[in-house]
C-alpha cells in the first residue's frame, strides 16, 4: 500500500500541487477509497452470514437460530472483519499524520466496545427470548438480569472509552473515581434498588409475569405483563397500564391472587345481614309449612323427632315455646343455605362450605356464606356468586325474615 501511496503522491506533485496539498489530498483519496471498500465488503458479509444463518435455521428444528436472526446476531458478527480491515490499514493511510493516526485508532477501538456491547445485547436478547419460549422460565423476570448485566457493561465500555481516549490507565482511572463514587451512586440509585428488588422477588418468587395482583397505592389491579429492572407493567381488567417500581414490590404490601388461581376453587365470602327482630320459634304450623321445601323437609322431619324425644324424656312444659328445645327460623334458613350450597353445581364439594352466624351488630345478624365456586373465572365466578345470592335473598321471606336495609326517604311519613 506505501508504494501505491508513494505513486499517487509523486503524481500529485508531477501536476504541480504542493508538497502539503498532495499529502492532504493523497489522506483524503485514500481513506475514502478504504470506507467504500469497507462499506463494499460489510455489505457482502453481512448478506452472505444472514443467507447462511437463514439457511441452517431451516434445516434445523430448534427455533433458537431464528431467534438469532431476529436479533441481528449475524449482522452484527459481519462488522467484525471490515472493522479489522480498517484497523490495519488506517496506521498506513496516516503514516505521515502520526497525531491524526494516534485519534483514528483511538476511535476504533473505542467502536470495538460499541461494536463487542451490541453483539453482547443482541445473544442476550436472543437467548431471553429462547429462555421465554420454555414453560420453566416463561414466568421469570429475566429481563431485570439482562438490563443489570448490559447496565454494567454499557458503564465498563463508558469508563475504558474515557480512560482510551485520555491515556490513563484503567486502573488508575477507576481509582479517581472514588471521590465522585457518591454522586454515581445517587445517579443509580434507582438501579441499584430495582436490581436488589428483582432479586429477592425472583429468589422469594413472589410474583411471576402472569401473576394477577392488586396493589391499591398504585392503582394497579391485573396481570403482570413484564417485569425488568425499573418497573414492572401490569395490564388492568379496563385495559390501562400500571407501572409500578420494581423495589416496591418488597417495600410495600400488596396481593398476589396465584394461590387461588392455582387452588382448585375460588372464595365465595360474603354475608346477609339479617333483621333481627325477624328471628322468632317456629310453631308447629309453620314447620309443616317449611317441610313442603324439598331441601330441608327430611332435616325438619329427623331434626322434629330428636327435639320431641328431648322435651318428652325430660318433661318439657311445652305450653310456653321457650321451654326446652325448639327450632328458629333462622336455624332452619342457615340449614336451608348449607343444604342449597352443597348442591349446587358450581360450588367444589372437596373444600370448605359453610353457612355461619357472625357476631350481631347494629345492622342485624351477618348470616355469611363461605364456599369455593368451582369455576375460577372471574365473570363466571361474579354469575356463579350473584346466582345464589339472588336466590337466597328471594328466599328469605318463606322464613319470615327480612333483610336490613337502612330507611330511605319514602319510609318516613309526612
Amino acid at each position: 500500500m506505501n508504494s501505491i501511496k508513494q505513486h499517487v503522491y509523486d503524481y500529485m506533485i508531477s501536476v504541480g500541487l504542493s508538497d502539503s496539498t498532495a499529502k492532504n489530498l493523497n489522506i483524503f483519496l485514500f481513506l475514502f477509497a478504504l470506507l467504500v471498500i469497507i462499506f463494499i465488503i460489510d455489505f457482502i458479509i453481512r448478506k452472505l452470514l444472514i443467507q447462511a444463518f437463514v439457511q441452517f435455521s431451516k434445516q434445523t428444528k430448534s427455533n433458537f437460530d431464528d431467534l438469532l436472526i431476529a436479533n441481528k446476531v449475524p449482522r452484527n458478527i459481519a462488522h467484525i472483519i471490515p472493522f479489522l480491515i480498517a484497523l490495519e490499514f488506517i496506521p498506513d493511510i496516516f503514516e505521515d499524520f502520526y497525531d491524526f493516526e494516534i485519534i483514528v485508532e483511538k476511535g476504533l477501538i473505542v467502536f470495538s466496545l460499541v461494536l463487542i456491547l451490541w453483539m453482547v445485547r443482541s445473544i442476550l436478547n436472543t437467548i431471553e427470548d429462547y429462555l421465554k419460549t420454555l414453560p420453566r422460565f416463561k414466568d421469570k423476570p429475566i429481563d431485570s438480569y439482562i438490563q443489570v448485566f448490559m447496565i454494567f457493561a454499557w458503564l465498563g465500555a463508558f469508563l475504558s472509552s474515557i480512560a482510551i481516549i485520555t491515556g490513563i490507565p484503567f486502573i488508575k482511572f477507576l481509582t479517581g473515581l472514588g471521590a465522585i463514587s457518591a454522586v454515581v451512586l445517587l445517579i443509580f440509585k434507582d438501579t441499584i434498588l430495582g436490581f436488589v428488588a428483582s432479586i429477592q422477588v425472583a429468589i422469594n418468587d413472589m410474583v411471576r409475569i402472569g401473576d394477577w395482583i392488586t396493589f391499591e397505592k398504585y392503582g394497579a389491579d391485573g396481570n403482570v405483563e413484564e417485569i425488568n429492572l425499573a418497573t414492572v407493567k401490569v395490564q388492568n381488567f379496563d385495559k390501562t397500564i400500571t407501572t409500578i417500581p420494581t423495589y416496591a414490590l418488597i417495600s410495600d404490601s400488596f396481593k398476589n391472587w396465584r394461590g387461588m388461581t392455582s387452588s382448585d376453587g375460588r372464595r365465595i365470602k360474603r354475608a346477609l345481614f339479617i333483621k333481627q327482630d325477624g328471628v322468632k320459634y317456629l310453631t308447629q304450623d309453620k314447620i309443616e309449612e317449611l317441610k313442603k321445601i324439598q331441601l330441608i323437609s327430611d332435616y325438619l322431619d329427623t331434626r322434629q323427632e330428636d327435639i320431641h324425644a328431648f322435651n318428652a324424656s325430660n318433661n318439657i312444659n311445652k305450653e310456653l315455646l321457650l321451654n326446652g328445645r325448639n327450632l328458629t327460623n333462622l336455624g332452619v334458613f342457615r340449614k336451608y343455605i348449607d343444604t342449597y350450597l352443597h348442591n349446587h353445581s358450581a360450588i367444589n364439594k372437596d373444600m370448605i362450605i359453610m353457612a355461619r352466624q357472625l357476631a350481631p351488630t347494629t345492622q342485624g345478624i351477618p348470616l355469611e356464606i363461605y364456599a369455593f365456586s368451582s369455576d375460577k373465572r372471574w365473570e363466571n365466578y361474579e354469575y356463579i356468586m350473584s346466582d345464589i345470592f339472588d336466590h337466597l335473598i328471594a328466599a328469605l321471606p318463606y322464613f319470615d325474615l327480612e333483610i336490613f336495609e337502612l330507611p330511605s326517604h319514602g319510609s318516613f311519613n309526612v
